[in-house]
Formats: C-alpha cells, sequence, structure tokens
C-alpha cells in the first residue's frame, strides 16, 4: 500500500513537472493565421511583428471572454498609438454567425477572426489536450515576437476583479517600454 502512494506520488509530481516545463517562457511566437469573416483575407500573427501584440483567445459567448476583451479595447484605444497591438482569436463552431455578431456588439478596435482548430491552439500556448485551459487565454508578445508571458481564465490573481485592468495595463506597458532591437555591447577603438 505504502509503495503504491508513492509510486503515485512520484507520478503525479512527474505529470506536474512536464508539465510546467512544456510551457516555456520566454518562447519565439510560432506563426498563426487567423481566419476572418466576410471573405476578409486571414490575418497572420507576425504581420504585427514591431509591435507588441495580446492575442487573445476568446470564446463569443463566454462572459470572461466578453469582459477581457472590453478591457483591451480600452487597452487598445489607450496604447496603440505607443506601439500595441491587440488581436482576437475565437475558438468555436459556426464562427461566421458567432463572430460577426460579437463583433457588432462589442464594437473592438482590433482584428476579431477565428479558428476551429482546437488543437493548434493548444500547441500555441503549450497546453495538452488531457489538460484543457479556461478561457480565455493571452499570450503577450513583444516587439521580437517571442511569447513573454500567457495566462489562462481562472487565474484569479490575473484575471480577477479589480486587478484584472492593472495586471493587463502592467503586462503591455512592460513591453512597451523595451525596445525593438536587441541591445549589443558596443566596442569602442581608442589609437
Amino acid at each position: 500500500m505504502l509503495r503504491h502512494r508513492i509510486a503515485l506520488s512520484l507520478a503525479t509530481l512527474a505529470v506536474l513537472v512536464c508539465g510546467l516545463q512544456a510551457q516555456q517562457l520566454p518562447r519565439k511566437s510560432p506563426e498563426v493565421e487567423i481566419k476572418m469573416t466576410g471573405g476578409k483575407s486571414p490575418v497572420l500573427l507576425s504581420s504585427y511583428k514591431g509591435k507588441v501584440i495580446v492575442l487573445a483567445t476568446i470564446l463569443t459567448t463566454c462572459p470572461h471572454c466578453q469582459h477581457s476583451v472590453t478591457l483591451l479595447t480600452k487597452l487598445q484605444n489607450e496604447l496603440g498609438p505607443k506601439g500595441l497591438q491587440v488581436i482576437a482569436c475565437a475558438v468555436q463552431e459556426a464562427p461566421d454567425l458567432a463572430v460577426p455578431l460579437f463583433i457588432k456588439q462589442f464594437n473592438p478596435p482590433f482584428p476579431v477572426g477565428y479558428t476551429t482548430d482546437v488543437k493548434a491552439v493548444l500547441d500555441y500556448y503549450q497546453y495538452s489536450p488531457s489538460n484543457l485551459p479556461k478561457m480565455p487565454m493571452l499570450a503577450f508578445i513583444d516587439r521580437r515576437f517571442n511569447i513573454r508571458a500567457q495566462h489562462q481564465g481562472g487565474e484569479e490573481a490575473f484575471f480577477g476583479d479589480p486587478q484584472q485592468e492593472p495586471n493587463l495595463r502592467a503586462q503591455i506597458e512592460a513591453l512597451l517600454k523595451e525596445s525593438g532591437v536587441k541591445k549589443t555591447a558596443s566596442k569602442a577603438t581608442h589609437k
């Protein structure tokens, strides 16, 4: 019985450690193609390279996602001129109906598209199908196209009110303060 408990504890610890290692931060952002409704061309996430990007992966009917989009709308309007680009990607069935209704209702000043490829989304955020995340999922991408932070719904310390807006702002402003060019030490030569 004791051996069984020890083996079970070690197996649980191994799963937790593997899960922690699976979500490496920072890491280079993979390319993402976000389909758009209304016959518009898909948007490539890399087309915003050089800006600070917040990729918001949402469900259009999720109240937490809707709240996050409302806050991101405010921040896009305020910080867009400083280099912020928010883009939302709905992950759901029948997006051709849901996404236009969502856009009409929330009027975000940033692109809102969709994907039906749940596996690609899980791969992007480095989640396994056996450990499904809660929505919304946010990736914070620096000007060099590196994912520097990511959060999923249910993280009360990040998404809980009233701290969600200050948390979003702090994460975004920290990335906006960074230069897009990697700084290297210059060598001065004296003769």
